[in-house]
């Protein structure tokens, strides 16, 4: 059986929910998926579990549950997630309207308490038996159902013992923050969703089929079928993976391979599904089914690695593993052992017990961590590090090994003319100047890059005429009566004759990661000249990988394009690298990596999408593709390198204050424990001990605002 579930927030939500549904009887095979927020299960025939109980108790525990729609999902529709769910706003969800209606009480018993002080308090009782009531019943079905320890258990105590000694404004608080909370991890966890839909986008929703007659039709692309043949016109993203049948283009592939340069495709070649096409007109034979393409893989390699990496659990839910029932044993032992076994008086042991659940209040606990990550999380935005909640914060600090994508992450994502070479009696201006010329008319990067580098060097273009393209070869045209051509070395050998040393020449450039083109007088049978191109590093890659490596991280440039490009850039930059890599091979190097290191992932392009969700952390350049940003963990904004090293230095100042944090709340709360025990202290010292605790770990966490980067870049 198949379920769609809601409210998933963090990956302890998964184990929540498992260790409930293991317990019931016939139920095995459980596999929730908290990216798609997808449950399925074997039900055995004749259990005494019906579905309906299924749906009741995962209701009990606080989410919604509806039975999957299509119970037969593939790969490429398992991102259909239910759009009524995924178009709610925050303050429209459960959890947004529980903490809006939890302020307005609030602030209404702040007034109150202000004007009417014999009333305030009462507002403050009913906003915590509001806020605490659902958090009280979930925690009472969690410990049913084997979690007896939750946090949930820990801040319903907590919020009804503050309440029964009369401290309902504390209570109040703590009901409060928590809320927040929840809310904050229930926004995060839809952001991350997003991606996938994301992702699903990028293949259009209808197709021109053609039928044995040659006539035309548009059909949704879920209705293609293996040999069928679809027609691509000059601008169309490709519907389905395939091969070409008829014609010539070039192929804009970056979706796929996160490639600039677009690739010359002409009968015979594979094609995949999600590639723009660029000038000329196609038709393909569908090889492979809309569940089975290229963007359906990469939407399962996305949902597979969210759905596998175990983000580091909230500190608080850990820690009340044996946090939680230590203190309540204490406090009940401090309650009953005095009277029952020296004839103690109860009045006073009951109050003492009491104040130790007061100190017990997990308030300074939780604002521990939190305090510190919205610190540093404040101050990262103000320097352009854009991070998605704090157990991505986290992990960045821990991470040993840094893995980099090179287009548009090491390098500009842009080819720039690096070299012009004259023949003869030409010299440099004036092959930049024919080239540019011929070039004016083209929409192609590598024909762009060289109009705009002839411009930039104030070179006069001349006039073009009778322009025209041989698709995926060469660009052709008439410049001064002279009929000329800038095409790739290859056409350039059917056209021309060149001698021994113009090959060098070229195989010499292509030996350095250069894409070369050749300006050919094709009245002539002539080179005149060739201009190299290539995607250069950016700037500052280099200051930012020296400082990686004195952080004590090693870094390795992982690309899918050609050997000899990736060996030039990795060699200019000093690090190691892979190159020719398909995103399926990221993963396997990545998953590689991942048992000797702690490893993040930096990139930019749709096909680093599964690399970044694989990664321990991923981080995306602003500049990339939404999906990438989505997918990812944190996000560089102003698309600069030396921002990767920053983030690292902010997370391990973020993680040293944490630890300071919990250090000042625990303390505290261990010393007022143990004077209270033993009647040093009342109940006033105790709720000093709490609201004293706060006042250090949030001071303690401003802090952070001061963060101004790692030194030296």
């Amino acid at each position: 059986m198949q379920f769609h579930i809601e409210g998933m927030d963090c990956a302890s939500c998964v184990g929540k929910i498992e260790a409930a549904l293991v317990r019931m009887p016939g139920i095995s095979d459980v596999r929730l998926n908290f990216a798609t927020e997808k449950l399925e299960l074997t039900l055995a025939s004749g259990s005494a579990t019906q579905p309906g109980d299924i749906e009741t108790i995962i209701k009990s525990l606080g989410f919604g549950v509806s039975v999957a729609a299509d119970q037969s999902a593939t790969a490429g529709s398992v991102s259909e997630i239910p759009a009524a769910s995924a178009s709610l706003r925050w303050w429209q969800t459960r959890r947004g309207r529980q903490v809006v209606g939890l302020g307005i009480l609030m602030g209404t018993a702040y007034a109150m308490a202000l004007f009417f002080p014999d009333y305030g308090q009462w507002v403050f009782a009913a906003a915590v038996l509001a806020g605490v009531f659902p958090f009280v019943r979930q925690a009472l079905t969690l410990a049913r159902a084997g979690s007896p320890f939750s946090i949930e258990m820990l801040m319903s105590v907590a919020a009804l013992g503050a309440l029964f000694i009369g401290e309902a404004e504390e209570a109040a608080a703590v009901v409060f923050l928590f809320s927040v909370g929840e809310l904050l991890e229930s926004v995060a966890a839809g952001r991350a969703r997003a991606g996938i839909r994301a992702l699903a986008s990028l293949v259009p929703q209808s197709a021109v089929l053609l039928d044995p007659q040659g006539g035309q039709r548009n059909v949704p692309v879920a209705m293609l079928h293996v040999n069928d043949r679809v027609l691509v016109r000059p601008g169309d993203r490709l519907p389905a993976d395939g091969v070409i049948i008829e014609g010539a283009s070039s192929l804009d592939e970056s979706p796929i391979t996160g490639e600039s340069i677009p690739c010359a495709k002409a009968l015979g070649d594979s094609v995949f599904a999600g590639s723009i096409n660029i000038e000329g007109v196609l038709q393909v034979r569908v090889g492979k089914t809309t569940a089975d393409n290229t963007i359906s893989r990469i939407i399962h390699l996305v949902e597979q690695a969210q759905a596998s990496k175990s983000p580091t659990a909230r500190f608080i839910e850990q820690f009340s593993r044996y946090y939680t029932p230590a203190v309540m044993a204490i406090a009940a032992l401090t309650v009953l052992v005095p009277p029952l076994a020296m004839g103690a008086d109860w009045d006073t042991w009951i109050y003492r017990g009491l104040a130790l659940l007061l100190i017990a209040c997990p308030c300074a606990l939780v604002l521990s961590t939190p305090a510190a990550i919205a610190s540093g999380l404040a101050a990262g935005t103000r320097r352009g590090l854009l991070v998605k909640g704090g157990n991505a914060l986290e992990i960045i600090g821990r991470v040993n090994a840094i893995a980099f994508d090179k287009t548009g992450t090491l390098t500009e994502g842009k080819p720039r003319v690096t070299d012009v070479v004259a023949f003869g009696q030409q010299n440099h201006d004036e092959i930049l100047s024919l080239a540019a010329s011929v070039e004016s008319g083209s929409s192609h990067p590598l024909a762009q890059a060289i109009v705009n580098h002839a411009r930039a060097a104030n070179i006069l273009i001349p006039a073009a005429a009778q322009a025209s393209a041989t698709a995926g070869k060469a660009v052709h045209a008439t410049v001064a009566g002279r009929m000329l051509a800038v095409g790739s070395p290859v056409y350039a050998v059917g056209v021309a004759t060149l001698s021994s040393e113009q090959f060098a020449q070229i195989e010499t450039l292509q030996n350095q990661g250069k894409t070369v083109s050749v300006l050919l007088d094709e009245q002539n049978r002539a080179a005149l000249g060739l201009l190299a191109l290539r995607d250069e590093p950016r700037q500052d890659a280099q200051q930012a990988l020296s400082r990686l490596k004195a952080m004590g991280v090693r870094t390795i440039m992982l690309t899918g394009d050609n050997s000899r490009t990736a060996q030039a850039i990795a060699h200019r930059l000093g690090m190691a690298y892979k190159a020719e890599l398909l995103p399926q091979d990221k993963l396997r190097l990545l998953d590689e990596m991942k048992y000797k290191d702690k490893v993040a992932m930096v990139g930019d392009g749709i096909n680093d999408a599964p690399a970044l969700a694989t990664a321990d952390v991923g981080i995306a350049m602003g500049g990339g593709t939404d999906v990438a940003l989505e997918t990812a963990d944190a996000a560089l904004l102003k698309n600069r390198v030396t921002d990767v090293a920053h983030l690292v230095a902010l997370s391990r100042a973020t993680m040293a204050n944490i630890h300071q944090n919990v250090v000042f709340a625990l303390g505290l709360k261990g010393v007022f424990l143990l004077t209270t025990v033993f009647g040093f202290t009342g109940l006033w010292v105790a709720v000093l001990a709490d609201t004293g605790a706060t006042a250090l770990v949030t001071l303690n966490a401003l802090r952070l605002l001061r963060f101004k980067g790692t030194p030296g870049i």
